[in-house]
């Protein structure tokens, strides 16, 4: 009896190790299969990239754009400076060093141009920027282009200024642009320049100054004769907003009249826009402001071209100007 048991025990170890000797075999098929159609879909591709070996890559491949969905932008990168004017597809190189595009008295981030400093259109492309000359000395430039980067031309904005701060370009057409820059800032007083141009920034002359050495917090034509200077960016108690009428020959300041509710709100002009048949300016609440969050701003209409102000209503920072 008991040699019975003991076969029957020896015959149930070798069918189940046969049973398991079958499942392993069966099973490691498909393993192998998985491995096999691995390296067979890899090699076309390592085909690929020798067959790619030392070609250069398409500048859309390498180049990231600063505002991808745009069809005209920039992108600085390996320090360099490159524009598109189709959303990437092609990209063109502007001829000059970043570190010119950041000169003078700026500390923000070197990953996007500095506002307001360049115009990017369909039409044109301008850089504003400065040329150290003499120890302190800077000579303000600006590159520009009416063909898409296909051609540059340089032009001299300013000869010896000190180091600049504020900076600003922009153009109203193919012929009148100006520039605004200030220089030589000591603690909360500057020097602020506005030059015109009304030959397309092959040439430039300045304006007379407004002799305010308050420091600027931002300026611009509506016109080829109507211009705005905006003061105050420390602790600003009331809007300092200076007009000229005659293209810079004589600058005024202009009458904001803030409504008793909103003094010490509404102390900061931004640059006046043209509106349906009057100018508009928005007024926020400069750097520490408050009021519902300190994001809301007022809107003044002009009726005498700029010279005098009033409230109209209150703009949520959401609600198009």
């Amino acid at each position: 009896m008991g040699k019975f048991l003991l076969g029957l025990s020896s015959a149930v170890m070798i069918i189940l190790m046969t049973i398991a000797i079958f499942y392993y075999q069966s099973e490691s098929v498909p393993l192998g299969n998985v491995v096999s159609s691995t390296e067979e879909t890899e090699q076309p591709v390592d085909e690929q990239e020798s067959g790619n070996e030392g070609e250069d890559s398409l500048p859309s491949q390498t180049i990231q754009p600063v505002e991808p969905y745009e069809e005209i932008t920039y992108s600085l990168q390996d320090d360099e400076l490159h524009i598109t004017f189709n959303q990437g597809m092609d990209w063109t190189q502007v001829p000059l060093e970043i570190d010119q595009l950041f000169s003078g008295e700026y500390s923000g981030s070197r990953h996007t141009l500095i506002e307001d400093s360049y115009v990017l259109t369909e039409n044109l492309a301008a850089f504003l920027y400065a040329e150290r000359e003499n120890g302190s000395q800077e000579q303000i430039m600006l590159i520009h282009s009416t063909d898409q980067g296909e051609t540059w031309e340089e032009s001299v904005v300013t000869d010896q200024y000190s180091v600049m701060r504020f900076r600003k370009v922009d153009f109203l057409n193919d012929q009148f642009g100006y520039v605004i820059i200030s220089v030589g800032r000591t603690m909360s007083q500057e020097s602020s320049h506005v030059f015109l141009t009304h030959d397309g920034g092959r040439s430039w002359e300045e304006t007379t100054n407004s002799g305010v050495t308050r420091l600027i917090h931002d300026g611009g034509f509506v016109d080829e004769t109507t211009g705005f200077l905006s003061f105050g960016i420390i602790n600003p108690e009331a809007p300092d907003l200076h007009v000229t009428q005659d293209g810079g020959e004589t600058w005024s300041e202009a009458a904001v009249n803030i409504p008793e509710e909103y003094k010490h709100i509404f102390v900061q002009a931004e640059t006046p826009v043209k509106e349906d048949g009057h100018l508009s300016v928005l007024v926020n609440q400069g750097p520490s402001g408050d009021y519902q969050g300190g994001l809301i701003k007022g809107k003044f209409i002009s009726t005498d071209n700029g010279m005098t102000w009033e409230f109209e209503k209150e703009v949520d920072p959401d609600e198009s100007e």
